[in-house]
């Protein structure tokens, strides 16, 4: 429903936009650094991350156009590999003082600096060495790496995330590394509980170490739509919620396995290894806060037990049409939404869904939100006045606060907005093809050009949102 007299973003709220190290630094073998798993697998037919937008070099640059654009808060991750390019021991003083470096300048300048600890770039020495996260080792690594940080940043950083997007990292294969000789699946199941672990116990440690901070995860999500009113389809899209969101977040929050899930897991024997006092632990360590990506929604349909399971084959060439849907046979299959535009990359443009998952997570864990990514990725050139006018993405950024504002009133307590990204940078699936959001960074996958940054329209437009506190959005509440 629509409102009469809508309530207002609120003052405070945290006007935001985010990036990733391995995405946006370069500079992956310097002062330093060693490689990360994702620096190893990214799509080769596109830029490594060896450059990408070059904010290593141009951080200072890049901070005074976050000035200008009028940013409340920026979220960037922390590269592991470069603080700790052993995965443990030794601290790279170079590296800690680029972090230390770059928070001080966005302090300088207004704006609240939004860490994340992990955000898909594994030390690749921790892979080669015990299996990465296929080992419980990796949670004591995992949490010294996280008091290092919280020991030199935690005093000048109030938000910090996790783990970003745990959830899909077990559904895209270039995000993890898996032995092929064992059962995928079970893998899966396996990593994802060693990362929860390893989740919960950086939270403990944080709220010893940083007491007046807030910490949560950040996890890319969708609502899953019923193809029809069959009954089989609506079982079918609870039974993908619950594969898809509700396995990690009653994680997070409540500190158990859904009992349907586990009861999968044990008659297909993929269930974790559950350790005496994990639960405990991870229980105990409940977020002060949800961090929710939100790019799209999915429809599903029951999946009869016949068909062939299928993981999702993914759409890189920005062609619409080339995405396969995953199949779990006996459970569900995606499908496409006909009531919906899509992107070139075949992502379905829907707005009204960030409000319904938004209501569905405040109903469920009465939590503060942020969302912490939501955009779209376009293929996009200079005009000769060196210009880019983006209407699709003010479109649907106009759209999606539209909703946003919709779930404030709804009573959704929602304290931020972080869209992907502010400046083009590394697409991990389709390199610099695929461009998000404020500034155009002007070089391509197999020219580095100048490395100029371009205010595009939508950088203007949500320097205007962010002035007037979405008070533009009025009209569309």
């Amino acid at each position: 429903m629509k409102y009469k007299n809508p309530t207002a973003f609120p003052q405070d709220f945290l006007w935001s936009a985010a990036t990733s190290a391995y995405q946006i630094e370069g500079a992956y073998l310097e002062d330093g650094k060693s490689l990360s798993v994702v620096d190893l697998n990214i799509n080769s037919a596109y830029a490594d991350t060896s450059i990408t937008s070059d904010h290593y070099h141009r951080f200072k640059e890049d901070v005074a156009l976050m000035k200008e654009l009028g940013l409340k808060a920026y979220r960037f991750s922390i590269s592991w590999p470069r603080v700790l390019p052993n995965g443990r021991g030794e601290v790279n003083k170079k590296g800690i003082e680029f972090y230390l470096n770059l928070v001080k300048e966005l302090k300088e300048n207004g704006i609240e600096p939004l860490a994340t600890i992990y955000h898909f770039d594994l030390p690749d020495c921790l892979q080669k060495e015990y299996g990465g996260w296929s080992s419980r080792k990796i949670i004591d690594d995992f949490a010294y790496y996280c008091e290092v940080l919280f020991e030199h940043l935690g005093e000048n950083i109030k938000y910090w995330f996790t783990i970003n997007e745990q959830s899909n990292m077990f559904l895209l294969p270039y995000l993890m590394v898996f032995d092929t000789d064992k059962s995928l699946e079970k893998q899966k199941y396996e990593m994802n509980h060693i990362m929860t672990l390893a989740h919960a116990k950086s939270i403990q440690l944080f709220r010893e170490m940083v007491p007046s901070g807030k910490i949560g995860p950040a996890i890319g999500i969708s609502p899953n739509y019923p193809k029809s009113c069959d009954p089989k389809d609506i079982q079918a899209s609870r039974e993908a919620d619950d594969f898809r969101t509700y396995l990690f977040t009653d994680l997070y929050v409540y500190g158990h396995y859904r009992p349907n899930i586990w009861k999968y897991m044990l008659e297909n024997n993929v269930a974790p290894t559950i350790m005496e006092g994990d639960l405990e632990l991870i229980a105990g360590s409940k977020p002060d806060f949800l961090g929710l990506n939100y790019y799209q929604s999915r429809v599903v349909a029951y999946a009869p037990e016949t068909l062939e399971n299928k993981d999702i084959i993914l759409n890189t060439g920005g062609n619409k049409g080339a995405t396969g849907y995953e199949v779990i046979p006996g459970i569900y299959q995606g499908s496409s939404n006909q009531y919906l535009e899509k992107t070139d990359w075949d992502w379905e443009v829907d707005p009204i869904g960030l409000r319904v998952l938004l209501n569905d997570l405040n109903d469920r864990y009465h939590l503060p939100i942020i969302i912490t990514e939501n955009g779209i990725g376009a293929i996009e050139e200079l005009t000769k006045e060196r210009q880019v006018h983006d209407y699709y993405r003010i479109n649907y950024l106009k759209n999606h606060l539209a909703q946003c504002r919709l779930a404030i009133n709804d009573g959704v307590k929602l304290f931020g907005y972080c869209p992907w990204s502010f400046m083009d940078l590394l697409s991990t699936t389709s390199g610099f093809r695929k461009r998000y959001e404020f500034v155009f960074v002007n070089r391509e996958d197999e020219d580095l050009m100048d490395l100029s940054r371009i205010k595009k329209d939508s950088f203007y437009w949500y320097k205007n949102i962010i002035e007037t506190n979405g008070d533009m959005l009025q009209g569309d509440v």
